[in-house]
């Protein structure tokens, strides 16, 4: 084969390469990021009255302190950009740490395998355990109280 056709293969590989680079690096990025809001259509507002009922207000760290996070059907909690409360400055936080979700009535709080645990009233969660409100859930050094 020609030295010039191998020369053109050759730059269409390197080609083929950067790009699937940048596909990767696209995706990596858009799941570190933060979820966007929902849009503020009549949908959206309707969703926000009918789940208004429990929320969590953070406490500790004072830099977070009176952030008010709703909860939907189900909420995550952790450093990584797909869950619903980002808590980027806690080292003690795992990516995936713990998630609140409904069941029937209740509101329910799970560790995910977390390495530090998840507290409940300062008592470890073991499983799913019925959140009320006025308790205190901790996440490493991140401290939320439950409101409704």
């Amino acid at each position: 084969m020609p030295e010039s056709v191998l020369t053109v293969l050759k730059f269409c590989f390197l080609a083929l390469l950067y790009l699937f680079l940048w596909r990767v690096v696209r995706v990596v990025i858009g799941e570190m990021r933060t979820p966007e809001a929902p849009a503020e259509g009549s949908d959206a507002r309707r969703e926000r009255r009918t789940r208004r009922g429990v929320r969590l207000r953070i406490l500790e760290p004072p830099a977070q302190q009176g952030e008010l996070y709703s909860l939907g059907d189900e909420l995550t909690v952790g450093r990584g950009g797909g869950c619903g409360i980002v808590i980027v400055d806690d080292h003690y936080v795992s990516t995936v740490h713990a998630r609140l979700f409904r069941r029937g009535d209740e509101v329910l709080v799970e560790d995910l395998g977390s390495r530090n645990g998840t507290f409940l009233n300062g008592t470890p969660v073991a499983g799913a355990t019925r959140l009320r409100r006025g308790d205190r859930v901790q996440f490493g050094q991140t401290v939320a109280e439950v409101v409704r």
